[in-house]
């Protein structure tokens, strides 16, 4: 059974600052796992932040986070990390970790596991 766990790292942060998300994966299988990051906001549908490839550690970004973001993976722990730095109002949301096999990383339904979710507020 895999368990999701995000261990601190939310909360809130002036613009131009820096907050770092952690995630835990518990009893996945040693397969090519996407995990990746994700932010909601009311109203809106689910983003795709950024991923990385489990085994191989390719990753992908969306637009707006490139240069800002950096997202990676603890293979020995299974933790999952997303480095968020230069940080802008933009940027508040509910971030959630992800694992699955998405037909391409920015589908959310493609994911079979989910963190419970983290708030990061970003205030100017």
């Amino acid at each position: 059974q895999v368990r999701v766990t995000e261990s601190g790292g939310g909360g809130s942060a002036l613009a131009g600052g820096s907050l770092t998300l952690s995630c835990k994966f518990s009893g996945l299988t040693f397969d090519d796992y996407s995990l990746s990051w994700f932010r909601q906001v009311p109203g809106k549908e689910r983003e795709g932040v950024s991923s990385i490839k489990f085994r191989s550690g390719t990753t992908n970004y969306a637009d707006s986070v490139k240069g800002r973001f950096a997202i990676s993976r603890d293979v020995n722990y299974d933790t999952l990390t997303l480095q968020m730095n230069d940080l802008q109002p933009e940027d508040t949301a509910t971030y959630y970790c992800a694992a699955g096999f998405p037909l391409r990383w920015t589908i959310a339904r493609g994911y079979n596991y989910w963190g419970p979710g983290t708030q990061v507020n970003v205030s100017s």
